[in-house]
């Protein structure tokens, strides 16, 4: 078996209208390009159909969104593949502006009813995201993070946050090309308080994007704003856990942004 990502097959390309012969794979993505039509691959079927709908549709203010492209039959999700509007840009280290961006994103999501998928999802997300907010318990292996979210964990208090339709992966994700307004080119859906994912990306660039202690001070204007770092960490900490990748050196960004979280509970 292959450990590299086979590219997507002709018949999909032609379905979405994306004839280039060689495709070329994204860096930093499972997703390849042909000319203007990024193709990648949908894990669930159910949610890429959703994200696509969302995308086709949402008009957050300031925030440039990568439109999701139906196919020839006017699906939009090809033999386990989407796909979507290719758009400028790169990620940069503007950790103020994605969390701004955040707060205008959710805005604009905040009117969409709950998708039925995320009430049956078992990967590891699903799963680190539930702990986070006391829902299930898991036993986490202690070296990998687990000590650590155990100590944590006991410091969650009750919140007044209403929860919505957030994308909870923002860091990394989005795009800047000179001064155009900041770009999303994908949508991983939680049913989760807006400042909580305004929160992951804080957690995020504190561990790994270098940013500066002050970015928690900067956001503290938003409700339950401790409470919302609290539960992205534990978060982030029990995905280190479960992920099979993790290793210590990312773990050590966790722990650094933990000693940021603990000064403001």
């Amino acid at each position: 078996m292959s450990l590299t990502p086979e590219p997507p097959p002709p018949h999909v390309r032609a379905a979405f209208g994306a004839r280039v012969e060689d495709p070329e794979p994204l860096e930093g993505a499972v997703a390849w390009r042909c000319g203007d039509i990024v193709l990648k691959p949908a894990a669930n079927t159910a949610e890429a159909a959703w994200v696509a709908q969302t995308l086709d549709l949402l008009e957050p203010d300031e925030v440039r969104v990568s439109r999701p492209v139906r196919s020839t039959d006017g699906r939009w999700v090809v033999s386990g593949w989407s796909a979507s509007r290719n758009i400028a840009g790169r990620a940069e280290p503007r950790h103020d502006d994605v969390v701004a961006m955040s707060l205008r994103l959710h805005s604009a999501s905040r009117f969409l009813a709950r998708p039925r998928f995320l009430q049956t999802r078992q990967d590891i997300y699903a799963l680190a995201d539930r702990m986070a907010w006391g829902e299930e318990e898991y036993a986490l292996p202690e070296e990998k993070g687990g000590r650590l979210y155990d100590v944590l964990a006991g410091s969650r208090r009750e919140v007044q946050l209403g929860p919505q339709v957030v994308h909870g992966d923002l860091f990394g994700n989005v795009l800047f090309a000179d001064d155009a307004p900041p770009g999303i080119i994908d949508f991983n859906p939680y049913w989760r308080p807006a400042e909580w994912a305004a929160a992951v990306v804080v957690i995020d660039a504190l561990a790994w994007g270098g940013a500066d202690a002050a970015i928690v001070e900067r956001w503290s204007h938003l409700a339950d704003w401790p409470q919302a770092l609290l539960r992205a960490l534990l978060f982030r900490l029990a995905v280190h856990a479960l992920h099979p990748r993790a290793t210590a050196q990312t773990l050590t960004g966790l722990e650094r942004a933990s000693q940021m979280v603990l000064e403001v509970l």
